[in-house]
């Protein structure tokens, strides 16, 4: 009776599995509908136990440093396309990839397009946008590991948000072709080349592998490369300049779990993926498995600092810029201070290494922006916000006058806000008036979320969370 029971058991078990493996395969509905307004998704990870709830939480519209870009300026037609992690009305946990744009004739924004209901809560599944010479609108679905499906939609028409198909894609292996139906942290970039992207692919072989693809009409895509497979894996941040893409890595050390990342790593290609070399031109073989190889830039492990990746961009010289984080362990709360932005650049025979300033929080979230020999940028969430210690703050811009070497606070952007402002973006071929774009939420409970712009003079606006016509214009934020 007993052997009966527990084969029962096992067959409504096995029947169970194959229900939820039938129901996750199966294609999603291309929504193709339009939103009442921009609401941003509330997500948490790792409950902490302590004051500050989660490791990580808050309005994670614009999630995460890892996935690249969320918005795009088009001369053409004089807008800036963008995406995000949207929500429903009665839901802020219910994950929707929405598409939308900023006119910027008109200064006002359309109700956004619903792409895709993710089935999931989890922001690692936010979207990324790509923009193609014809001037289609590319969207790709990341996921966040291997339970759930990736996707790829491209719009119906060039610079249009309202009607957008689902992309059958599928890669090189050996003489087959296999279908691109998972992968994470997705990083999309387009040129003359075409696209090229960098992503993560788990267990493969190792916990977080860190790989490379190209691709000319985003439909059939090269053979994946791995990068390197160091320890457990790694996070990357990648970029394109004129004449190259590269990658600045860290990695997870064996056996201490993938909370602890540590060492900074660079390499870069000239020629679409075919060579990788060091930024001095030292040809690498890959995937690189060494902790110590050629790519180090630096040895944090050896000073017992996490690193958390930021942006990586060019300068006008075609080298490579890095903007990171250090801090002293993975847990929120000052016993991990300082969490140091730090800014790395090849001078072209050695890596310069300087700080900006400090903040409260690891998932601190900013990037760069490069505008002139003597004009670079920061814009983040680096002032203390409402929920100190959690991820996010108040918006700051910072600058430098002699390329990353001394940093000025510039401009509070944010003051007195009710939540913190978290994962500022920058807009691809930023138009001056959408320069940056992120997210508010509560850091410390799930709450509702607003999606933010602003202009390179650091003036923020808010996009309307509920709108009552087909378009509408931004609210302008005053400081209090």
């Amino acid at each position: 009776m007993k052997k009966l029971l527990g084969l029962t058991i096992l067959l409504l078990a096995t029947a169970l599995t194959n229900f939820v493996d039938f129901a996750v395969a199966e294609e999603p509905v291309t929504l193709n509908q339009k939103a009442d307004g921009y609401r941003g998704v509330w997500y948490m990870n790792q409950p902490s136990g302590d004051e500050y709830v989660y490791k990580y939480s808050g309005g994670l519209g614009t999630y995460c440093s890892k996935h690249k870009p969320f918005a795009i300026y088009c001369e053409q037609v004089n807008k800036t396309f963008f995406c995000f992690g949207g929500a429903t009305a009665d839901d802020n946990r219910k994950l929707l990839h929405m598409v939308s744009y900023f006119d910027h004739e008109t200064n006002t924004v359309p109700r956004p397009t619903i792409l895709l209901d993710k089935q999931t809560d989890d922001a690692h599944d936010n979207p990324v946008i790509s923009i193609d010479d014809e001037g289609h609108i590319w969207i790709f679905s990341t996921s966040h590991g291997l339970s759930r499906p990736s996707y790829i939609h491209r719009s119906k028409s060039p610079y249009d948000i309202n009607e957008f198909e689902l992309v059958e894609a599928a890669r090189t292996e050996g003489d087959d072709r296999t279908p691109i139906t998972n992968f994470s942290y997705m990083q999309m970039w387009h040129s003359g080349n075409g696209f090229q992207a960098f992503f993560t692919r788990y267990n493969y072989p190792v916990a977080r592998t860190i790989c490379f693809m190209s691709s000319v009409g985003g439909r059939e895509w090269s053979a994946w490369q791995k990068l390197a497979a160091i320890g457990q894996g790694h996070y990357q941040v990648s970029g394109i300049g004129e004449s190259k893409a590269g990658s600045m890595f860290n990695y997870h050390p064996q056996s201490k779990g993938l909370n602890w990342r540590t060492n900074l790593y660079y390499i870069e290609t000239a020629d679409n993926g075919d060579t990788w070399t060091t930024v001095d031109g030292n040809e690498l073989t890959l995937p690189l498995k060494d902790i110590h190889n050629k790519a180090l830039i630096h040895n944090y492990e050896a000073e017992g600092l996490n690193v958390y990746l930021k942006d990586l961009r060019y300068d006008t010289n075609d080298r490579p810029v890095l903007l990171y984080i250090t801090s002293k362990g993975y847990e929120s709360g000052p016993k991990n201070d300082p969490r140091t932005w730090m800014l790395a650049r090849w001078t072209g025979s050695e890596w310069k290494r300087s700080p900006i300033t400090t903040s409260d929080n690891n998932y601190d979230a900013g990037e760069l922006w490069l505008l002139a020999e003597d004009d670079w940028r920061v814009i983040g969430p680096t002032e203390k916000g409402p929920q100190p210690y959690n991820p996010g703050g108040e918006v700051a811009m910072w600058k430098s006058v002699d390329q990353g070497a001394t940093w000025t606070k510039l401009r509070q952007m944010t003051n007195n806000s009710e939540m913190n402002h978290t994962y500022v973006r920058r807009a691809l071929h930023a138009h001056p008036d959408f320069f940056a774009f992120w997210a508010d939420g509560h850091g410390r409970k799930p709450s509702h979320s607003h999606l933010y712009f602003s202009n390179d003079a650091g003036d923020v606006f808010q996009l309307p969370r509920t709108m009552q016509s087909e378009t509408a214009q931004p609210k302008r934020i005053e400081l209090k």
